[in-house]
């Protein structure tokens, strides 16, 4: 056998069309098929345990579980031959119990189980022509009773036992409701048909002789005894639109059927064609289960009703309506939950009621939670999540997360976790999807559809396409290792596209039939790839070329794979081999025996092959190939495997068929090194959300916490008002309390007085009974010492006898000793088959048991509280009555207690040598164990000694080896010596020279230490006189505007006076005009019209204001979002503000200076005095420098003329751009810095012309 282990962890997916998918074991686990196992799922803690089926079986057709939840029957065809396997499910794993497999009568197949209410016999149907109804004890493999149920070749649906009667049997089917008694070995019909003949789909007992059946065409019918009592049609209604928004979930179920070509079960064949009727077509009954309450059954597509029954009548009405939910991410919405239910399922506790439907979902929704919410629809939720409906056609992992990505013909693409085991993604679309590719990063798919290849971003909660290209029926597409390239298949073509500039690279052209699968080495430097046409060709990228090719045309190729050194190619194909192919030849081929390979894969260490089959099992293989059949096969599908595929660690093993389930496997070399490769780097963490989803969300949020705000502020006052009420209500309970309270203190005093008066006659009773206790004492003392002495007398002839039957049991333990060892091994071969027959019923007794005890404790607490009223009264009674009782007692207890330890240490006596001999003879086995065990270890170490030797020997020649390799390094280290002490001679003078040259260096940082120094001190002082100029150009704008205000009120005053002297012949116009003059000019005016404000004004304004204020903080809030958007670009402008500032101070830097020149000419031609450098002014007028020459200074005036207008166009230019930021809202200056006026530069300009 292969050292290479597959051991299957999760599985997704459902066979719907087994009869009887689904049911609980308990509380929090179902079992349901998938694949070629039966899965126990724990819907709380999320774990899977698989039961495999039988080795070459071709599908599981029915389930039946027994009522005390111990056995499992699984019905399969093996080999086109029928078996039931029946499993122990209380055993981990479960072991199979018994296998009927041998059968007298003629049989094709068992379409429906069931066990009787006792779990020993099982009750089996088989498919048309025969229709024999079988009568099994299975536990002996024995046939009780056999019969045919029907005649006319009409389906059978449905078998069951009377939940209280193992001799009771009901079956139903087309045209068919019978019920059966078992009898003196045969089944005998008790009912006779009576109406109509009506097509039953299924059936339930909700009492001893009552049964439920449903029809095809919507009607229901209770049976009492074989006999019709009541009847009723489902009316055929359609969910609203508020209904159906109610029911919108996030997930989704698959729109195509699965396909029931070959489905074992005929039955199920007209149940799921039901699905594609007209919507005016009577629903279908085709499952019904009962619960304490009533029953609850399917009433046509995606409905499901509870009826419960009405407590004065025998009937029942329809209580409830429970849907399944309008998925949203279907491609058509509108028919998403049209699907049919197959099987329903109460858990033992009646809590949960879980739904299989012909879609391959599976439902579930909470008994209680419906209860509660009466007034609203009910809708049913996934159980797990929303699984494939049909065959599996593509299947991907990528490196950067634990992600799986599948599609399917039912047009739908899922992302699977295989970490957490969980759906992260999954949409719908039109088309069917052929193939599937996923992204190293996992960001990205690319997937084939019939129309369209499209390239697919996977969002936080979306598949959403990008670019689609125009290559239709694409059925292979791939991803290239680095993830740069993507491989897509139209026909007998190959397109070659870039994953970063989503063009066609190339397209490889050559196969002359369909491509079948490809594959690309670890560099992506080639690309692999098999067809119908029997070619197998490794093509160059660089080149567009083929490099090897292998054609076989008798053999039409599935898939190919190649090992990660990409040397040799594996293929299989149509011609049930494994080919091994390198250098454009066919290396090796190994047989399938007997089956066809439909995928290959191997892993990244290239130490393991995993083939699929076209029977659905795996086979896994070591590499190099074994000559021999050496391989682990395991049973994984029902149908043949279209993909597989290994993730980058070497890890897991998935693998994808047409029965439309997803395996993961957990993968391990027991010879080899182990996993491929640890990761350093976990699992990434990150996902892509669109920006319009990120902003939608964040408004959501905002809105969200504003109504909040709004329902505390509600609450707030809500708890107040009820604060009020209750505090009033206090007040009414308190006064209540102390009128009871006077009432009570009334009845109390009426109570002492009649404890008194019983007091006293308590105390004459008691008196009366000490009495009458005292005489019986004298008697009870008389009668008791006759019975000592009697006992003791005994007592001496018991001791005779001990002795007498000491020595008989001594002899007879001699002899028995002899018989025991036989005896022994013939009853203990006896006794362990009872035992796990008394197992059995000891857990049945059990459960018994703990019912008892709970009705035991409630009854017991229900005693105990009546008991103690009553004990408290007698206690008092009967204290004093013990007390003497117990002094005389005390005496005669004394007396007994002697002669019972005398007999009771001889009895000790008597144990105590019965445990010696045991004990000797439990010793003696111990140690021929540890006799046996030692000389075992001492054949063990003689091995090991001689081994030791061996390896001794070894080593000694090792050691020998390497002395003579030590005495060549010796050689060879006496030459490099010499070499050594050569090459530092010639380093000496260089390091001499290396320390002169660091000085060096050293002298130089000391300086450009200095140098640093010197400048910082110098910014300082620039920054001073900055500040000193700035303050002078405020006061210089201040001054100039108060003189340009002046000079325009004299202006206008002159105006006016001159219009006034027009009049100066005519006083009275030229006193008004005065007049007017004076009113104008004079402030007088202003005050009396500031006093005089009208108070509505004010009014006005607050209102005003008010608003504005509202306003402003709305305008703030725009203003900070829009601030942060253009924050960039502010920051960056004001960085280029400062870089042209700084280049204005070197210019005026360089003005100082050229300022300076000219002072120092002037000294130099003592046409001034001289003065000292820190005294000079910034600016020189022209007065002083009347000796230069002309053409000197006008040289000077206009270079400097010439610069200082350059920069105070550039200065212009950069305030106007600051102004128009300004007026954009939201900006704010990020620095305090102002550029120096254009003013204090045009003063200075004139200064020097002048």
């Amino acid at each position: 056998m292969s050292t290479v282990v597959a051991q299957s962890l999760h599985v997704f997916g459902l066979r719907s069309h087994v009869s009887n998918n689904v049911f609980f074991f308990d509380e929090q686990i179902i079992i349901f098929p998938s694949g070629n196992h039966c899965v126990k799922y724990n819907v709380d803690q999320k774990w899977q345990k698989f039961i495999p089926g039988s080795d070459k079986s071709q599908g599981m057709l029915a389930l039946s579980i027994s009522p005390n939840r111990r056995y499992l029957a699984i019905s399969e065809t093996v080999q086109e031959k029928p078996v039931i396997t029946i499993y122990e499910l209380s055993t981990v794993p479960c072991r199979k119990r018994k296998v009927l497999n041998n059968f007298d009568f003629p049989v094709q197949k068992f379409i429906c189980m069931a066990f009787s209410p006792d779990s020993k016999y099982l009750l089996t149907q088989t498919s048309p022509p025969e229709s024999n109804l079988v009568y099994w004890l299975w536990e002996k493999q024995k046939v009780m009773a056999i019969v045919r149920t029907d005649t006319q070749n009409n389906a059978v649906y449905q078998v069951s036992f009377n939940p209280q009667d193992s001799t009771q049997i009901c079956v139903t089917g087309n045209g068919m409701f019978k019920l059966l008694r078992f009898a003196e070995g045969t089944l005998k019909q008790t009912n006779f048909q009576r109406g109509e003949p009506q097509n039953y789909l299924a059936h339930t007992w909700v009492s001893d002789d009552k049964i439920v059946a449903g029809t095809d065409t919507g009607r229901l019918f209770l049976f009492e005894s074989g006999d019709q009592r009541w009847e009723t049609s489902i009316m055929v209604r359609e969910p609203t639109s508020q209904t159906k928004n109610l029911g919108v979930i996030q997930e989704s179920e698959s729109l195509i059927e699965f396909p029931t070509i070959t489905s074992p079960v005929p039955s199920y064949k007209q149940v799921v064609m039901a699905s594609s009727h007209h919507q005016l077509s009577p629903p279908q009954v085709s499952a019904i289960a009962a619960y304490s309450k009533g029953f609850a059954c399917s009433a046509g597509p995606g409905r499901v009703l509870l009826f419960e029954k009405i407590e004065e009548k025998e009937f029942y009405r329809e209580s409830r309506e429970i849907r399944i939910p309008v998925d949203p991410q279907s491609n058509d919405p509108s028919q998403s939950d049209k699907q049919d239910v197959l099987c329903l399922c109460f858990s033992p506790s009646e809590e949960t009621l879980i739904a299989s439907t012909s879609k391959n979902q599976l439902y579930s929704i909470t008994m209680s939670l419906m209860e509660i919410s009466k007034g609203e629809p009910a809708h049913f939720e996934y159980l797990m999540y929303p699984l494939h409906s049909a065959s599996i056609t593509g299947l991907a992992t990528c490196i950067r997360k634990p992600l799986i990505a599948t599609c399917s013909v039912d047009r739908s693409v899922r992302i699977w976790n295989y970490e957490s085991n969980t759906q992260e993604l999954f949409k719908e679309y039109q088309e069917e999807a052929y193939t599937i590719s996923l992204h190293p990063s996992g960001h990205y798919i690319v997937v084939g559809f019939a129309d369209k290849l499209r390239l697919m971003n996977l969002l936080i909660d979306d598949i959403r396409s990008f670019k689609e290209y125009s290559v239709r029926g694409c059925k292979e597409c791939c991803f290239s290792n680095g993830g740069h390239l993507f491989a897509a298949v139209n026909g007998n073509v190959i397109h070659i596209f870039s994953a970063t500039s989503l063009e066609n690279i190339s397209n490889l052209k050559g196969h002359t039939g369909k491509i079948r699968s490809v594959a690309w080495n670890t560099d992506d430097s080639k690309l692999i790839s098999c067809g119908t046409d029997g070619a197998v060709y490794e093509w160059n990228l660089s080149t567009g070329k083929r490099e090897t090719e292998c054609v076989l045309k008798s053999c039409s190729y599935n898939c190919v794979a190649i090992s990660p050194d990409g040397k040799i190619i594996f293929a299989v194909g149509s011609d049930q081999t494994l080919k091994e192919i390198a250098d454009s030849s066919v290396l090796r081929e190994m047989s399938a025996f007997g089956v066809t390979y439909t995928a290959i894969v191997t892993s990244h260490s290239g130490h393991m092959l995993f083939v699929g089959t076209s029977v659905g099992t795996i086979r896994a293989m070591k590499y190099p190939l074994p000559l021999q059949k050496q391989f682990n096969e395991y049973q994984a599908h029902c149908g043949p495997i279209t993909k597989m595929s290994l993730t980058f660690d070497d890890q897991f093993l998935l693998s994808v068929a047409e029965d439309g389930c997803l395996f993961t496997w957990k993968v391990f070399d027991k010879d080899g090194p182990g996993i491929r490769r640890q990761r350093e780097v976990g699992f990434a963490e990150e996902v892509l959300v669109t920006k319009t989803d990120m902003e939608e969300k964040v408004q959501v949020m905002l809105e969200l916490k504003t109504r909040v705000e709004e329902l505390r502020m509600e609450n707030e006052y809500q708890l107040r008002l009820k604060d009020m009420n209750y505090s009033e209500k206090v007040k009414e309970l308190t006064d209540k309390f102390l009128q009871e309270m006077e009432s009570l203190e009334m009845k109390n005093q009426v109570l002492r007085a009649e404890k008194e008066k019983q007091d006293a006659l308590h105390r004459e009773r008691m008196e009366d009974l000490l009495e009458k206790q005292s005489r019986e004492l004298q008697d009870l003392e008389c009668c008791n010492n006759q019975k000592l002495l009697l006992e003791y007398e005994k007592y001496q002839e018991l001791q005779l006898k001990s002795q007498r039957m000491q020595e008989e049991y001594e002899k007879q333990l001699r002899d028995n000793d002899e018989t025991k060892s036989q005896a022994l091994e013939e009853l203990t071969e006896f006794y362990e088959a009872k035992l796990q027959e008394k197992i059995t019923l000891l857990e049945e007794a059990q459960e018994d048991v703990r019912q008892q005890l709970r009705e035991f404790e409630e009854t017991k607490k229900q005693i105990e509280e009546d008991e103690d009223r009553e004990i408290q009264d007698i206690k008092t009674k009967y204290e004093k009555k013990l007390r003497d009782e117990k002094e005389s007692n005390l005496r005669l207890k004394g007396e007994t207690g002697i002669m019972r330890k005398k007999f009771s240490n001889l009895q000790k006596e008597i144990e105590e040598r019965t445990n010696d001999t045991e004990i000797l003879k439990g010793e003696q086995v111990k140690l021929q164990g540890v006799i046996k065990s030692l000389e075992k270890d001492i054949l063990g170490l003689k091995q090991e000694i001689q081994e030791r030797d061996e390896t001794i020997q070894d080593k000694e020649k090792r050691i020998y080896d390497l002395k003579k390799k030590n005495q060549e390094l010796e050689k060879f280290k006496f030459v490099l010596d010499y070499k050594i002490k050569e090459l530092k001679k010639q380093i000496e003078p260089r390091e001499n020279e290396i320390k002169v040259m660091k000085e060096q260096i050293q002298k130089m940082e000391t300086e450009l230490e200095r140098f640093h120094k010197q400048n910082t001190q110098l910014e300082l002082n620039i920054t001073e006189l900055w500040q000193k100029l700035r303050a002078t150009d405020q006061e210089m704008h201040r001054e100039r505007q108060k003189e340009r205000n002046l000079e325009a009120l004299v202006k206008q005053f002159k105006t006016d006076l001159h219009n006034c002297v027009a009049y100066i012949q005519e006083p009275r116009q030229l006193k008004e005009k005065f007049r007017a003059l004076f009113e104008k000019y004079v402030q007088r005016a202003d005050m009396v019209e500031i006093t005089g404000l009208n108070s509505d004004l004010q009014q006005e304004y607050s209102r005003q204001r008010e608003h504005l204020e509202r306003s402003l903080a709305t305008l703030k809030k725009k203003v900070v979002k829009e601030s942060e958007l253009h924050r960039a670009d502010y920051v960056r402008i004001m960085q280029e503000n400062v870089s042209l500032i700084k280049e204005i101070n070197e210019l005026r830097r360089e003005l100082k200076f050229t300022r300076s020149q000219v002072y120092d000419l002037e000294a130099a031609l003592k046409l001034t005095k001289k003065i000292q450098p820190q005294d000079v002014p910034e600016t020189v007028s022209g007065k002083d420098l009347p000796g230069l020459p002309p053409t000197m200074r006008l040289n000077e005036q206009e270079e400097t003329g010439r610069i200082i207008e350059m920069q105070r166009l550039e200065i212009q230019r950069l305030r106007d751009q600051i102004q128009e930021q300004e007026q954009v809202p939201g900006f704010h200056p990020f620095t305090g810095m102002r550029l120096p006026s254009l003013l204090g530069a045009e003063a200075d300009l004139k200064l020097q012309t002048k």
